[in-house]
């Protein structure tokens, strides 16, 4: 046997190649059982009908364009790609940079690191609890209602209504007296509706005053006392709390002539132009308090979820950004600083540019990502926005599970593998031109 022949069955690393297929056998079997097989499983599937017996070409892929819920899978994975990817990059990047600069910054990466040790399914029950609409619950609201409380206060009586044999008669949100007020004369607003645990902190036990001279005075309460057979119907006990802070206004001919707020004790004086005026509890004392944001309704459930993959995901970009970020040249950055560049000046010429290539590696990685995503939206949406929410890989499930369309799944599948590909067709060429330098 010439040298030559010899030489000819072994590999550079002068391995026999019999061997070394011996060797990859079982990882090409895996492979093509449980990666090339479904593919073309799929592949050939999707030129069927529902039945599998009839061939149906290409009306399955058909169905991608004229099927309502393909199309809003397919817009919502447009958005998906253009921002879940874009928004856990930069942000990643940020973290990368900014922990670089703090004695703690290792600690800082641990913690943004930590989700994604967390299946997408428990973190799909996480979220779904932070966007739960009550603010008793769901953190996100329970942050925005105190926001928008601290500058926007609700009122306290959003259920307060006149009871029977009430003076009062409803009035556009609020209400209104059925007659005129005068001088001299007191005047009782009882309403009912408030549990006595809802009632203001500052209350008081309502007490109807002392007539003022060229006053109008009067007072409104709660007019209920518990315990049966208890409390007179129209007048303030002794148990009966006054509605403190209830804004009280005086109108004659639809104009307000007057205006004031009741005391702790819901009494409450006004002047005399009030005399011969209907007093109104004008709408805003019965305003509903602010609930929050419907984050899983229709509007904002794509967002939201977007918002939990970022949360997930951001710990592994920032990851790899900061080993990008460790071998970048440092005496660049001096000299930069040297020449007069300031920190941002710094960071846009000249850090950026240097980690565009681990940049593109996250990129394209998360975007692949989010084109598969599934559990995340499975779980978070609501039965009532899930169609809003929806994403091929989940209009895929739903096609191949719920609706029993095994042709339509194939081809939504297939899809999804050719949306894929040009990513990571792009990928493949970028890693061999980085070999290559």
């Amino acid at each position: 046997m010439s040298a030559h022949s010899a030489t000819s069955r072994r590999s550079v690393t002068g391995t026999r190649r019999t061997v070394a297929a011996l060797f990859l056998l079982p990882a090409l079997v895996l492979l093509g059982a449980l990666v090339v097989y479904p593919i073309g499983y799929s592949v050939v599937r999707s030129l069927y009908d529902q039945s599998g017996d009839t061939f149906a070409g290409f009306d399955n892929y058909q169905s991608l364009f004229t099927d309502d819920g393909i199309r809003t899978a397919l817009k919502n994975n447009v958005i998906w790609v253009v921002f879940a990817p874009a928004l856990t990059t930069a942000l990643g990047l940020i973290f990368a940079v900014l922990t670089e600069r703090v004695r703690w910054g290792t600690a800082f990466k641990l913690v943004v690191f930590m989700p994604m040790a967390i299946s997408m399914l428990a973190a799909g029950i996480i979220f779904r609890l932070v966007y739960d609409q009550d603010p008793d619950k769901g953190v996100a609201n329970a942050v925005w209602v105190g926001v928008h409380d601290t500058f926007a206060q609700s009122s306290a009586f959003p259920k307060a209504h006149p009871g029977r044999q009430s003076p009062l008669v409803a009035d556009g949100g609020g209400f209104i007296t059925k007659s005129p007020v005068s001088v001299g004369d007191p005047v009782t607003l009882p309403l009912v509706g408030v549990a006595p645990d809802q009632m203001p902190d500052d209350a008081k036990r309502a007490a109807l005053r002392a007539p003022e001279p060229g006053k109008v005075t009067g007072v409104a309460w709660q007019d209920f006392t518990r315990g049966k057979g208890v409390g007179r119907l129209g007048q303030p006990d002794a148990e009966e709390l006054g509605y403190a802070g209830m804004r009280v206004e005086a109108v004659k001919d639809g104009k307000v002539v007057a205006s004031t707020t009741a005391r702790g004790d819901g009494s409450f004086t006004l002047p005399d132009s009030a005399d011969g005026a209907q007093l109104r509890l004008p709408a805003s004392n019965f305003s509903e308090p602010y609930n929050g944001l419907d984050w899983l309704g229709p509007s904002l459930v794509t967002p939201a979820i977007i918002g939990s993959y970022v949360w997930m995901w951001a710990g592994f970009a920032m990851v790899l950004i900061a080993a990008g970020l460790a071998s970048v040249p440092r005496e660049l950055m001096e000299a930069a600083r040297v020449d007069g560049a300031n920190e941002w000046q710094v960071f846009r010429r000249v850090t950026v540019p240097m980690l565009a290539p681990v940049l593109a590696v996250v990129t394209v990685t998360l975007m692949i990502n989010v084109l598969k995503v599934f559990d995340l939206v499975f779980i978070i949406a609501p039965g009532s926005s899930q169609d809003d929410a929806n994403v091929l890989a989940l209009e895929l499930y739903r096609k191949g599970f719920s609706e029993d369309q095994p042709g339509v799944a194939s081809a939504i599948a297939v899809f999804l593998l050719l949306l894929v590909i040009p990513v990571m067709w792009f990928n493949v060429r970028r890693l061999r031109r980085e070999v290559r330098r």
